[in-house]
Protein backbone atom coordinates (compact mmCIF):
# COMPACT_ATOMS: atom_id res chain seq x y z
CA UNK A 1 0.00 0.00 0.00
CA UNK A 2 2.85 2.35 0.84
CA UNK A 3 4.39 1.78 -2.47
CA UNK A 4 1.76 2.65 -4.30
CA UNK A 5 1.04 5.74 -2.34
CA UNK A 6 4.78 6.45 -2.90
CA UNK A 7 4.51 6.08 -7.15
CA UNK A 8 0.94 7.56 -6.75
CA UNK A 9 2.48 10.64 -5.81
CA UNK A 10 5.50 10.46 -7.93
CA UNK A 11 3.04 10.35 -10.98
CA UNK A 12 1.11 13.43 -9.50
CA UNK A 13 4.86 15.03 -9.57
CA UNK A 14 5.60 14.21 -12.86
CA UNK A 15 2.43 15.24 -14.03
CA UNK A 16 2.21 18.28 -12.65
CA UNK A 17 5.99 19.24 -13.98
CA UNK A 18 4.80 18.38 -17.08
CA UNK A 19 1.67 20.41 -16.77
CA UNK A 20 3.23 23.78 -15.88
CA UNK A 21 5.08 24.48 -18.31
CA UNK A 22 2.29 23.60 -20.76
CA UNK A 23 0.20 25.94 -18.88
CA UNK A 24 2.76 28.69 -18.76
CA UNK A 25 3.14 28.27 -22.86
CA UNK A 26 -0.62 28.28 -23.10
CA UNK A 27 -1.06 31.45 -21.45
CA UNK A 28 1.88 33.40 -22.94
CA UNK A 29 1.21 32.08 -26.42
CA UNK A 30 -2.00 34.38 -27.55
CA UNK A 31 -2.48 37.07 -30.59
CA UNK A 32 -4.61 40.18 -30.14
CA UNK A 33 -6.17 41.08 -33.52
CA UNK A 34 -9.01 43.44 -33.00
CA UNK A 35 -12.07 42.28 -31.22
CA UNK A 36 -10.43 38.63 -31.69
CA UNK A 37 -7.76 37.15 -28.26
CA UNK A 38 -6.16 33.82 -30.44
CA UNK A 39 -4.68 31.04 -28.17
CA UNK A 40 -2.35 28.81 -28.97
CA UNK A 41 -3.59 25.79 -27.74
CA UNK A 42 -6.30 26.03 -30.23
CA UNK A 43 -4.19 26.78 -32.91
CA UNK A 44 -1.91 24.33 -32.70
CA UNK A 45 -5.08 21.99 -33.45
CA UNK A 46 -5.62 24.03 -37.03
CA UNK A 47 -1.35 24.01 -37.60
CA UNK A 48 -1.43 20.20 -37.33
CA UNK A 49 -4.36 20.29 -39.41
CA UNK A 50 -3.33 22.34 -42.44
CA UNK A 51 -0.33 23.80 -42.18
CA UNK A 52 2.49 21.33 -40.97
CA UNK A 53 2.78 19.50 -44.17
CA UNK A 54 4.87 22.53 -45.78
CA UNK A 55 6.07 24.50 -42.58
CA UNK A 56 7.06 21.15 -40.81
CA UNK A 57 6.31 19.59 -38.06
CA UNK A 58 8.51 22.05 -35.72
CA UNK A 59 7.66 25.20 -38.03
CA UNK A 60 11.20 24.79 -39.39
CA UNK A 61 9.61 25.11 -43.19
CA UNK A 62 11.04 22.06 -43.99
CA UNK A 63 7.24 20.00 -44.59
CA UNK A 64 7.22 16.91 -46.47
CA UNK A 65 5.73 18.81 -49.29
CA UNK A 66 8.43 20.70 -49.87
CA UNK A 67 12.03 18.97 -50.57
CA UNK A 68 15.74 20.42 -51.23
CA UNK A 69 17.16 20.61 -54.65
CA UNK A 70 18.98 17.38 -55.33
CA UNK A 71 16.60 15.19 -53.56
CA UNK A 72 14.50 12.82 -54.95
CA UNK A 73 11.88 13.51 -56.94
CA UNK A 74 15.04 15.91 -58.43
CA UNK A 75 12.47 18.60 -58.06
CA UNK A 76 11.06 20.21 -55.30
CA UNK A 77 6.94 20.34 -54.67
CA UNK A 78 7.08 24.03 -53.74
CA UNK A 79 9.80 26.31 -55.80
CA UNK A 80 10.35 28.18 -52.72
CA UNK A 81 10.78 26.59 -49.12
CA UNK A 82 8.00 27.71 -46.79
CA UNK A 83 8.79 29.99 -44.15
CA UNK A 84 10.38 29.26 -41.27
CA UNK A 85 8.72 30.56 -38.03
CA UNK A 86 11.65 29.43 -35.94
CA UNK A 87 13.69 32.13 -37.42
CA UNK A 88 10.94 34.87 -36.94
CA UNK A 89 11.79 36.26 -40.37
CA UNK A 90 8.68 37.40 -42.07
CA UNK A 91 8.57 39.31 -45.44
CA UNK A 92 4.82 41.08 -45.09
CA UNK A 93 5.22 43.21 -42.41
CA UNK A 94 4.07 46.83 -41.20
CA UNK A 95 7.58 47.29 -38.63
CA UNK A 96 10.77 48.33 -39.70
CA UNK A 97 13.08 45.94 -41.12
CA UNK A 98 14.56 43.50 -38.48
CA UNK A 99 12.01 44.09 -36.39
CA UNK A 100 8.86 41.39 -35.95
CA UNK A 101 5.63 41.64 -37.40
CA UNK A 102 2.38 42.69 -35.59
CA UNK A 103 -0.12 40.31 -34.97
CA UNK A 104 -2.06 41.98 -37.82
CA UNK A 105 0.50 41.41 -40.07
CA UNK A 106 0.51 37.64 -39.61
CA UNK A 107 -3.01 37.31 -39.77
CA UNK A 108 -3.31 39.74 -43.05
CA UNK A 109 -1.14 37.20 -44.23
CA UNK A 110 -3.55 34.19 -43.42
CA UNK A 111 -6.58 36.33 -45.17
CA UNK A 112 -4.46 37.20 -48.42
CA UNK A 113 -2.35 34.62 -48.95
CA UNK A 114 1.55 35.46 -50.65
CA UNK A 115 1.23 35.88 -54.12
CA UNK A 116 3.51 33.73 -56.68
CA UNK A 117 3.79 31.43 -54.19
CA UNK A 118 1.97 28.05 -52.64
CA UNK A 119 0.47 29.71 -49.59
CA UNK A 120 -3.14 30.22 -50.10
CA UNK A 121 -5.41 32.41 -48.53
CA UNK A 122 -7.04 30.88 -44.97
CA UNK A 123 -10.21 33.18 -45.68
CA UNK A 124 -12.35 29.78 -45.37
CA UNK A 125 -11.12 29.91 -41.76
CA UNK A 126 -12.97 31.97 -39.37
CA UNK A 127 -11.31 35.01 -37.42
CA UNK A 128 -11.00 33.37 -34.56
CA UNK A 129 -9.65 30.44 -36.23
CA UNK A 130 -6.92 32.50 -37.80
CA UNK A 131 -6.14 34.78 -34.73
CA UNK A 132 -5.77 31.39 -32.69
CA UNK A 133 -3.05 30.10 -35.82
CA UNK A 134 -1.04 33.37 -35.26
CA UNK A 135 -0.87 32.50 -31.73
CA UNK A 136 0.39 29.04 -32.17
CA UNK A 137 3.08 29.98 -35.05
CA UNK A 138 4.49 32.73 -32.37
CA UNK A 139 5.35 29.75 -29.85
CA UNK A 140 7.45 28.59 -32.36
CA UNK A 141 10.11 31.15 -31.96
CA UNK A 142 12.31 32.51 -29.12
CA UNK A 143 12.32 36.39 -30.22
CA UNK A 144 8.69 36.04 -29.31
CA UNK A 145 9.76 35.86 -25.50
CA UNK A 146 12.41 38.34 -25.33
CA UNK A 147 11.54 40.86 -28.13
CA UNK A 148 8.23 43.12 -28.69
CA UNK A 149 7.29 43.48 -32.28
CA UNK A 150 8.25 46.39 -34.40
CA UNK A 151 6.39 49.53 -34.00
CA UNK A 152 3.99 50.25 -37.95
CA UNK A 153 5.52 52.62 -40.39
CA UNK A 154 3.35 55.78 -40.83
CA UNK A 155 2.19 55.77 -44.41
CA UNK A 156 1.72 59.64 -45.28
CA UNK A 157 -1.91 60.36 -47.67
CA UNK A 158 -0.97 59.51 -50.95
CA UNK A 159 -0.70 62.93 -52.89
CA UNK A 160 -2.18 63.41 -56.28
CA UNK A 161 -1.10 61.52 -59.45
CA UNK A 162 0.65 63.09 -61.96
CA UNK A 163 2.99 62.65 -64.54
CA UNK A 164 5.73 64.67 -63.24
CA UNK A 165 5.34 62.10 -60.17
CA UNK A 166 5.50 59.16 -62.61
CA UNK A 167 8.33 60.85 -64.80
CA UNK A 168 10.38 61.49 -61.30
CA UNK A 169 9.77 57.66 -59.98
CA UNK A 170 11.23 56.59 -63.16
CA UNK A 171 14.35 58.21 -62.39
CA UNK A 172 14.53 56.69 -59.31
CA UNK A 173 14.38 53.49 -60.73
CA UNK A 174 17.69 53.90 -62.65
CA UNK A 175 18.60 56.08 -59.68
CA UNK A 176 18.43 53.50 -57.10
CA UNK A 177 19.58 50.76 -59.43
CA UNK A 178 16.01 49.25 -58.74
CA UNK A 179 16.81 47.65 -62.87
CA UNK A 180 19.52 45.59 -61.49
CA UNK A 181 17.08 43.10 -60.05
CA UNK A 182 13.89 43.85 -61.79
CA UNK A 183 15.38 44.58 -65.28
CA UNK A 184 15.21 47.58 -67.03
CA UNK A 185 11.71 46.71 -68.05
CA UNK A 186 10.35 45.23 -64.67
CA UNK A 187 10.02 41.84 -65.89
CA UNK A 188 12.43 40.52 -63.14
CA UNK A 189 15.08 39.62 -65.73
CA UNK A 190 18.00 42.11 -64.44
CA UNK A 191 21.42 41.22 -64.56
CA UNK A 192 21.73 40.38 -60.83
CA UNK A 193 18.79 38.32 -60.99
CA UNK A 194 20.09 34.86 -61.89
CA UNK A 195 22.38 35.25 -58.67
CA UNK A 196 19.70 35.88 -55.77
CA UNK A 197 19.32 33.98 -53.26
CA UNK A 198 16.91 34.38 -50.20
CA UNK A 199 18.07 33.71 -46.88
CA UNK A 200 17.80 30.11 -46.70
CA UNK A 201 20.22 30.00 -49.76
CA UNK A 202 17.20 28.71 -52.36
CA UNK A 203 17.39 30.83 -55.25
CA UNK A 204 14.94 33.67 -55.53
CA UNK A 205 13.89 35.36 -58.70
CA UNK A 206 13.05 39.57 -58.32
CA UNK A 207 9.23 40.20 -58.61
CA UNK A 208 7.85 40.55 -62.41
CA UNK A 209 6.04 43.95 -62.45
CA UNK A 210 4.27 42.73 -66.11
CA UNK A 211 2.53 39.60 -64.83
CA UNK A 212 -0.54 40.55 -63.04
CA UNK A 213 -1.93 42.93 -61.09
CA UNK A 214 -1.16 41.98 -57.37
CA UNK A 215 2.28 42.07 -55.68
CA UNK A 216 3.38 39.33 -52.70
CA UNK A 217 2.43 41.74 -49.87
CA UNK A 218 -0.96 43.25 -51.28
CA UNK A 219 -2.80 44.69 -53.87
CA UNK A 220 -2.81 47.97 -53.35
CA UNK A 221 -0.61 51.35 -53.42
CA UNK A 222 -0.58 51.63 -49.61
CA UNK A 223 0.58 48.03 -49.76
CA UNK A 224 3.62 49.04 -51.94
CA UNK A 225 4.76 51.96 -50.10
CA UNK A 226 5.03 49.61 -47.24
CA UNK A 227 7.54 47.41 -49.41
CA UNK A 228 10.15 50.23 -50.04
CA UNK A 229 10.19 51.59 -46.75
CA UNK A 230 10.32 47.97 -44.76
CA UNK A 231 11.98 46.05 -47.22
CA UNK A 232 11.06 42.12 -47.53
CA UNK A 233 12.80 40.43 -44.68
CA UNK A 234 14.68 37.21 -45.68
CA UNK A 235 14.93 38.29 -49.49
CA UNK A 236 17.48 40.39 -51.21
CA UNK A 237 14.66 43.42 -51.53
CA UNK A 238 16.25 45.95 -48.67
CA UNK A 239 14.57 48.72 -46.95
CA UNK A 240 15.03 52.12 -49.13
CA UNK A 241 13.52 54.53 -45.63
CA UNK A 242 16.60 55.90 -45.15
CA UNK A 243 17.26 56.31 -49.02
CA UNK A 244 14.10 57.76 -50.01
CA UNK A 245 11.94 60.44 -48.83
CA UNK A 246 8.29 59.43 -48.11
CA UNK A 247 7.43 62.16 -51.32
CA UNK A 248 9.88 60.04 -53.67
CA UNK A 249 8.54 56.05 -52.33
CA UNK A 250 5.10 57.68 -53.89
CA UNK A 251 6.81 58.69 -56.99
CA UNK A 252 8.17 55.17 -57.50
CA UNK A 253 4.77 53.47 -56.82
CA UNK A 254 3.23 55.31 -59.65
CA UNK A 255 6.03 54.85 -61.79
CA UNK A 256 6.12 50.82 -60.80
CA UNK A 257 2.32 50.78 -61.71
CA UNK A 258 3.22 52.01 -65.30
CA UNK A 259 5.55 48.73 -65.83
CA UNK A 260 2.07 46.35 -65.02
CA UNK A 261 0.87 46.55 -68.83
CA UNK A 262 -1.88 44.46 -68.46
CA UNK A 263 -3.36 45.96 -65.62
CA UNK A 264 -5.10 49.01 -66.50
CA UNK A 265 -4.22 51.40 -63.16
CA UNK A 266 -4.94 54.80 -63.02
CA UNK A 267 -0.96 55.06 -63.62
CA UNK A 268 -0.99 53.41 -66.69
CA UNK A 269 -4.07 55.15 -68.25
CA UNK A 270 -2.26 58.88 -67.85
CA UNK A 271 1.23 57.27 -68.46
CA UNK A 272 -0.28 56.05 -72.06
CA UNK A 273 -1.58 59.89 -72.22
CA UNK A 274 2.05 60.36 -73.34
CA UNK A 275 3.80 59.80 -76.23
CA UNK A 276 6.38 58.62 -74.23
CA UNK A 277 4.45 56.14 -72.19
CA UNK A 278 2.22 55.31 -75.39
CA UNK A 279 5.07 54.28 -77.35
CA UNK A 280 6.52 51.93 -74.29
CA UNK A 281 3.20 50.09 -73.74
CA UNK A 282 2.83 49.58 -77.55
CA UNK A 283 6.67 48.18 -77.92
CA UNK A 284 5.85 45.30 -74.96
CA UNK A 285 4.28 42.09 -76.01
CA UNK A 286 3.29 38.99 -74.47
CA UNK A 287 6.76 37.06 -73.69
CA UNK A 288 7.45 33.28 -72.28
CA UNK A 289 3.84 31.66 -73.49
CA UNK A 290 3.32 28.38 -74.28
CA UNK A 291 2.47 29.96 -78.14
CA UNK A 292 5.36 31.99 -77.81
CA UNK A 293 6.55 34.87 -77.40
CA UNK A 294 5.88 37.99 -80.07
CA UNK A 295 2.28 37.41 -79.19
CA UNK A 296 0.37 40.48 -78.91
Amino acid sequence: MMCIRKLTKLFLGFVACVALPYASWAQQGESHIGKYTGRADAGKQLYYRYCWGCHGFRGDGNGENWLPTGSYPSQPYLNIQPRNFATATFKCRSTPTGTLPTDEDLYNTLVRGVNNSNMPSWITLTSQNRADLVAFIKTFSQRWKTEKAGEPINVPAEPALTIDSIKHGKELFTKLECWKCHGPEGRGDGPSASTLTDSNDQPIRPYNFSQGSRFKCGTTNHDVYKIFMTGVDGTPMPSFADVVKPEEAWDLVHYLRTLQVTHKSPELTLWMSTKEGAEYVASQRVRETPTGSGVQ
